[in-house]
């Protein structure tokens, strides 16, 4: 874990392995950056993330019938689905979410999404403010690997 966050210092992003905007790169093709785990411990999400001064936007990819055990973050977050369906809770509702829903996810709120088994593999979108890097805590405590359907 040190090592990933001397990774992340020294690139100038609070997400190992992410992309930093701003001086002088301003554009990107998200499904073409470097694949970075996007919940370590708790999720099989990973993919490409470019954090700015105050935003980080992840094109995050989970295969079907995994994803992310119950678990918070101190970031409030977006998640647009663009392939797929993502199944699951936030804050104790209920969620299912087909391609082209949009999922509000408050600061420190308990949950959990899956690519559905009954579904493709989801592509989502992530936008996070950088109040954190993208990778959360699981609500147990244990960061003991991904949810499997």
């Amino acid at each position: 874990m040190a090592k990933t966050r001397r990774a992340a210092k020294k690139a100038g992003t609070k997400t190992a392995g992410a992309v930093k905007g701003g001086k002088g790169r301003y554009q990107f093709t998200l499904a073409s950056l470097k694949d970075v785990p996007a919940g370590t411990g708790y999720s099989t999400s990973h993919g490409g993330v470019v954090e700015g001064e105050r935003m980080l936007v992840g094109w995050i990819h989970k295969e079907r019938g995994t994803g992310s055990r119950m678990h918070t973050h101190k970031n409030e977050q977006f998640n647009y689905v663009v392939r797929g369906t993502l199944v699951g809770s936030v804050n104790g509702k209920k969620v299912v979410a087909p391609a082209g829903t949009l999922i509000y996810i408050p600061a420190n709120a308990p949950h959990t999404l899956v690519a559905s088994p009954d579904d493709e593999d989801v592509i989502f979108i992530a936008i996070k403010d950088l109040s954190q890097g993208i990778i959360g805590r699981a609500v147990d405590g244990k960061m003991s690997g991904p949810h499997y359907e």
